[in-house]
């Protein structure tokens, strides 16, 4: 990674571009911090739909004593222009429509609006920085600060940069990141999807394959992952899963003992063609396991028990 950017003076103003639900989520976390918020949209409804949503995340980050002192989501400010909302900001945090062409276009606008010290971090899900950056005069403010869904709850962030990303702007990303409460991890090059999405695509591949195959109803592949392993990779990864399946011998012991059982798995793993009729498969089977419940009633259910879970780990 090339070019090195001037470094970035206390963020203290954070500027959020796009709304929606992850930018809402992001600006009821840097608020409950106690940092200056400006969020900016031009949809229409876009105000009224972030104060909403910042004020429902608001009880749960007070029960998990994450709002500092003094802290408020009535301080969040809305300001539809995008100009009039980068001045002074000292990070930005976009999460803007996940198309390429569009992205472009808005950091090299922002690019044009922002002093040189000013990062840009991206929500994106998978594209990539080095493309994103290709056209802006200061590329190496540009940096990938990927969150997983709801930010102000899950604390993975996902920070790569680009080809001229500078590694100053990457370690004050995750400095900054840390400093809020995250879990920033850092991926030493760049790839579609980065890692967390492709670790669930690859699971949810399969799930689909094993539904296609009519191997067991929607609901129950769904349970094998939640009221299985899901339970156990809430406290370690794949990694240090096995190394613990391993006994007092680890990993090594693990790959031993059952890699060949394990390869023989690996080579009967589907890539299940997604035709329409499979589609309605998966769309009602999932409207089945959901049953009565609508969609505000499992993301409420699912905060909640996010919320109980991330009090006893992190207690």
């Amino acid at each position: 990674m090339s070019r090195t950017a001037t470094p970035a003076p206390s963020i203290r103003r954070v500027a959020i571009v796009g709304a929606g639900t992850i930018g809402a989520s992001w600006a009821a976390l840097f608020l409950a911090h106690g940092l200056s918020v400006v969020v900016s949209d031009p949809a229409p409804d876009a105000e009224a739909q972030t104060r909403a949503r910042v004020q429902a995340a608001w009880p749960v980050l007070k029960e998990l004593g994450r709002v500092a002192e003094g802290a408020s989501f009535d301080a969040l400010v809305f300001e539809p222009d995008l100009a009039r909302a980068l001045v002074d900001a000292d990070f930005v945090q976009e999460n803007a429509p996940e198309r390429e062409d569009f992205k472009i276009d808005l950091f090299t606008r922002m690019d044009a609006l922002l002093p040189a010290h000013v990062i840009v971090a991206s929500s994106s899900s998978g594209l990539i920085m080095s493309r994103l950056q290709a056209r802006c005069q200061h590329p190496e403010r540009f940096v990938i600060g990927h969150p997983f869904n709801p930010p102000h709850l899950i604390p993975l962030v996902e920070v790569v940069g680009g080809d001229k990303t500078s590694s100053e702007v990457i370690d004050q990303s995750i400095a900054f990141y840390k400093a809020i409460g995250k879990y920033p991890i850092r991926l030493n090059k760049e790839v579609p999807g980065h890692i967390a999405n492709r670790l669930q695509a690859a699971l949810w591949r399969e799930a689909i394959h094993l539904a296609a195959e009519n191997v067991a109803s929607v609901a129950d592949i769904d349970a094998a992952v939640s009221q299985g392993p899901g339970l156990r990779w809430a406290l370690f990864g794949p990694h240090m899963t096995f190394n613990l399946g391993g006994g007092a011998g680890g990993l090594a012991n693990f790959m031993d003992h059952l890699l060949g059982p394990v390869q023989t798995w690996w080579d009967d793993l589907g890539a299940p063609e997604m035709t329409q009729e499979l589609q309605r498969k998966l769309i009602e089977g999932v409207a089945a396991e959901a049953g009565q419940r609508s969609i505000a009633d499992i993301v409420h259910a699912r905060d909640a028990q996010l919320t109980a879970l991330i009090k006893v780990l992190h207690r």
